[in-house]
């Protein structure tokens, strides 16, 4: 059953002029269902199922904890899902959103228009900052597969950015033709410097570049969703990977710092991120990526102006506590 906000959207969305197909793909709800809402004069009511609303009730007070838990930041149904799964649920994942949906705050989502491009094409990457000076993490997405890369650091200096390219190109097992960037400071210097569309790039992020065989390429200003998979997929990386983590070390009085996060992103991005159906793509990143790199240029030898850092996300981790603490602690929140 469809809550108010869906069946509206179903509306609105047919009024825009979406098909049916559209409808069905944008919500994630069957085509048959569509048709149906858009055949009543009303929503269609439904007398509330009980048996499957008894499967979630042992469940309630773990929700409610999580949520207020995760105050101000919102956890996504298909967290709570799995970590409620885990620990027993035998329902399905709708009753759940349906359930949880009365504790989130409402607010509109703009709806975006994305290009797709061709395997190997395009990359976008993006900072995210989480606590400035502190942790922030370098994400990259492949335009056709989504398949993602995620580093956490304590700076955007050049030398940082061109060890987490780096290691995203072998996370991701090539090179692509081209990467997008918005007005990153390490990476375009002044746009239109020449002429249109001809900028000043930071000349040793372009010595970089040219090493490795990409060409840098800038949204255009102000608009910084014209690179929207990377943008879509910082939200993601919070709301399923960062708010989720730190509610759970709360309660302990610990907090995320870079080699904690780079430990637990990789689980993530493996079992999770990279492994999931893509909303957009419908497809599974991991499985796309095999196609994709067929059309990635193969590493070349190491680059020349690689830094040294204390820590790569390849090297074994020096955590503040012992390793089985915090599988501990983890574990111990999901109980």
């Amino acid at each position: 059953m469809l809550n108010d906000e869906e069946y509206m959207q179903i509306k609105i969305l047919l009024k825009q002029g979406k098909s049916i197909r559209d409808i069905s793909r944008l919500l994630k709800i069957s085509r048959n269902t569509v048709r149906r809402y858009l055949r009543a004069e009303q929503k269609p009511q439904y007398k509330r199922n009980h048996e499957r609303m008894s499967k979630l009730a042992p469940f309630y007070g773990y929700l409610k904890k999580r949520i207020a838990d995760a105050k101000p930041n919102w956890l996504p149904g298909t967290v709570l899902f799995k970590e409620i799964k885990a620990l027993g649920y035998q329902g399905g994942s709708r009753i759940v959103n349906s359930y949880i949906s009365q504790f989130k705050p409402k607010t509109k989502e703009e709806l975006l228009i994305r290009f797709e491009t061709e395997p190997g094409q395009q990359m976008q990457v993006d900072w995210v900052i989480f606590q400035r000076g502190r942790l922030i993490a370098f994400v990259a997405v492949l335009g056709y597969s989504r398949a993602s890369y995620v580093e956490f650091v304590t700076n955007e200096k050049l030398e940082t950015l061109i060890d987490c390219h780096i290691n995203a190109f072998d996370f991701l097992g090539g090179v692509p033709e081209e990467i997008l960037y918005d007005n990153m400071k390490t990476v375009v210097i002044e746009r239109h410097a020449y002429a249109p569309n001809h900028h000043r790039f930071q000349p040793g992020f372009l010595d970089f570049a040219h090493h490795y065989g990409f060409m840098p390429k800038l949204c255009k200003p102000y608009r910084a969703k014209t690179k929207g998979k990377v943008e879509r997929f910082n939200r993601y990386l919070r709301e399923s990977f960062y708010y989720p983590l730190v509610s759970k070390l709360k309660s302990s009085g610990l907090t995320v710092d870079t080699t904690l996060a780079n430990y637990e992103v990789k689980k993530w991005l493996h079992e999770t991120a990279n492994e999931r159906v893509h909303a957009t793509t419908s497809q599974i990143p991991n499985q796309q990526l095999e196609k994709e790199q067929r059309f990635l240029k193969p590493l070349p030898i190491t680059y020349a102006g690689k830094s040294i850092r204390a820590m790569t996300v390849k090297e074994t981790p020096a955590f503040q506590h012992a390793l089985s603490t915090y599988d501990h602690l983890l574990k111990e929140q999901s109980v």
